[in-house]
């Protein structure tokens, strides 16, 4: 296990966990954003169910490659099609820019967790 594997792993999870709780639970700065995008409120609790999903499979990717390989894959795939929702809304590129980070860091993760195995 490298520092850079757990740094990433520990970083990501801390990001995605209160974002996806906070999207679970409806408060009101996410049933915002939700509608903002012309989401339903059940559609973003289902997106923020799988970031905390993602969240808890990138630390229990620190104990199995596998679960941390395809939790930091879905992670990147459903921030790509954020960083893509908004752009489809309208939105200015820099309000796609952490949803694009985000994908690059998952899938650095993802790189870096395959390489040292």
């Amino acid at each position: 296990m490298t520092a850079a594997r757990i740094t990433l792993a520990v970083a990501l999870a801390l990001v995605f966990l209160p974002l996806g709780v906070a999207k679970i639970a409806a408060v009101p700065f996410m049933r915002r954003a939700a509608a903002h995008l012309g989401m339903s409120p059940g559609l973003y609790r289902v997106i923020g169910t799988l970031e905390a999903a993602g969240a808890a499979g990138l630390l229990l990717g620190l104990a199995s490659v596998p679960v941390g390989v395809a939790a930091a894959t879905g992670l990147a795939l459903l921030m790509a099609s954020a960083a893509v929702a908004h752009l489809r809304h309208g939105d200015p590129p820099v309000r796609a820019l952490p949803a694009a980070v985000l994908t690059l860091e998952a899938v650095a993760h993802a790189g870096v967790t395959v390489a040292v195995g």
